[in-house]
Order: structure tokens, then C-alpha cells, then sequence
């Protein structure tokens, strides 16, 4: 587990892997200290096979508002234009990056305000449990800057091009219930059962068959940018890859046994 008094905490129990913002007093909002642990806690989770499932959240009333505008615009002001443009290649990209594309199930656990790149980190997940307390705001436009973190592939293919477009023309806090009815959530809980539903979640999905997870994963993300020719392809060396691991044969084996199968994420 990290430091308690760093901005971002990790935790790995039982699979799990949870990665949770820790700055509530500034709204988990990124600063280069928390986008650079940030960075490697997700990279770290990404690369441990003792890790079968991710959840990232925050801590206090947001989930995360992005960019800590009080840095940004110190950095501005000191002319550290460098160090605040080269932010996007050094630190978001990486990080949604290594969410996307890593070998094992990933959750958003949004207990509050997801705000510009923190919205962007939670719509790169697989699965958004919000908080009926929570919200979106895709806010890059009121600052007079371009989506970052992966929304302009993410955003899209959640809702279409045309209200990706108007939630990123006109910003505005979309609630839980709305997001839901526009694909942007999973699921909508209430704020108090969050971390129990998330458990839950987490839970199973850690004990079953990682590999098969990762391909499913690694399907839809191929499937969304290739025709059904190279899609069906890309399927066939899946289910040959899935089909060789021990999971697979744990679960047949235990078909016929009529027994529930065991799973050990190989």
C-alpha cells in the first residue's frame, strides 16, 4: 500500500487493485506530482500479474476535475509553458494509455465530480459505477482547450459523434441519472452503497478468467477501429489464445463435473 500522504494511494487485496486519487481538500484535481504517481501506479497495476482487476476512484467529493487550475496557472504565469504543454505526452496519454490497453478488467468507481481529464480517465475504463451523487463535465472548453485523455476516441464511441460533440461544445455537470440514460455510466448507485457495490464487482471479477477478460477487452477495442473482415480475424486468435489457457480447461473440466469452476487467471 502507498504512503498515507500520498496524493495517490494503491492497494492490492485478494485481485484487486484499487487506485484512489487522494488530494480531497483540492478535489483530486492533478497536479504534476499526482499525474506523475498517477502514471506509474497505473502502469504498476498494469504489469502485476497479481492484479486481476483495477479500480480507480478518489477520495472526499470528487472523483477528479482534471488539471489543478491553480498550478496551471502559476505555471503560465511563470512563462513554464514547456512543463505545462508536454503535460499531455509526459503524463495524460500514458496513463489512459495503460488503462485501456492492459491484460485484466478495469472499474471506475466515480464517487463525485469527474471534470474534464478526470471524466477522460473514467470513460477510458470499462465499467463506470457512479454514485448517485456524481457527475460528468467534459469542461475543456471553458478553459479554451482542446479534449485531452482520450475523450475525443472515448467520448464518441459511449454516446456518438454528434453528442460527444455537444457535451463538448456546450460543457455542463450531466448527473448520475442522466449519464446513465446516455451510456456514459454502467450503473448508478446509491452514494452510501458505492464501495460495497464496487466490491462486489471487483470481487468477481477478479476471480474468474483473466485472460478471457483480456481478450474480450482487447476484441471490442479492435472491433471498434477494424472492418468485420479483420474483426472476426482478430476473434479467431483470441479464442485460440483463450482457448489454450488453464482457465478454459479448469471450466470445462468442472462442466462436466457439475461443479463450479475455479479460476486462476492463467
Amino acid at each position: 500500500m502507498s504512503d498515507s500522504s500520498s496524493p495517490v494511494v494503491y492497494d492490492l487485496t485478494e485481485g484487486v487493485a484499487t487506485i484512489r486519487l487522494d488530494r480531497p481538500e483540492a478535489m483530486n484535481s492533478l497536479d504534476l506530482a499526482t499525474k506523475e504517481l498517477l502514471r506509474d501506479t497505473v502502469r504498476e497495476a498494469a504489469e502485476d500479474p497479481a492484479a486481476r482487476c483495477v479500480v480507480l476512484t478518489g477520495t472526499g467529493r470528487a472523483f477528479c476535475t482534471g488539471q489543478d487550475l491553480k498550478e496551471h496557472v502559476e505555471l503560465l504565469q511563470s512563462g513554464s509553458s514547456e512543463e505545462l504543454f508536454t503535460t499531455v505526452a509526459r503524463h495524460y496519454n500514458p496513463t489512459v494509455a495503460a488503462l485501456a490497453a492492459m491484460e485484466k478488467p478495469v472499474i471506475a468507481a466515480v464517487n463525485g465530480v469527474a471534470a474534464g481529464a478526470g471524466a477522460s480517465l473514467a470513460f477510458a475504463c470499462d465499467v463506470r459505477v457512479l454514485a448517485d451523487t456524481a457527475g460528468f463535465n467534459l469542461a475543456f472548453a471553458n478553459v479554451a482547450l482542446s479534449c485531452d485523455t482520450g475523450s475525443s476516441w472515448t467520448l464518441q464511441r459511449l454516446v456518438g459523434p454528434a453528442r460527444a460533440l455537444d457535451l463538448l461544445y456546450f460543457p455542463r455537470t450531466v448527473g448520475a441519472e442522466e449519464a446513465l440514460e446516455l451510456g456514459l455510466a454502467s450503473r448508478v448507485v446509491p452514494a452510501a452503497e458505492l464501495d460495497g457495490v464496487v466490491g462486489e464487482l471487483a470481487a468477481r471479477l477478479a476471480a474468474g478468467p483473466t485472460v478471457a477478460y483480456a481478450s474480450i477487452r482487447r476484441s471490442v477495442a479492435y472491433a471498434a477501429a477494424h472492418d468485420l473482415e479483420d474483426s472476426l480475424a482478430f476473434e479467431e486468435t483470441m479464442m485460440d489464445r483463450t482457448g489454450a489457457t488453464a482457465d478454459h480447461r479448469a471450466a470445462v473440466d468442472a462442466f462436466l463435473a457439475k461443479q463450479r469452476p475455479v479460476f486462476e487467471g492463467r
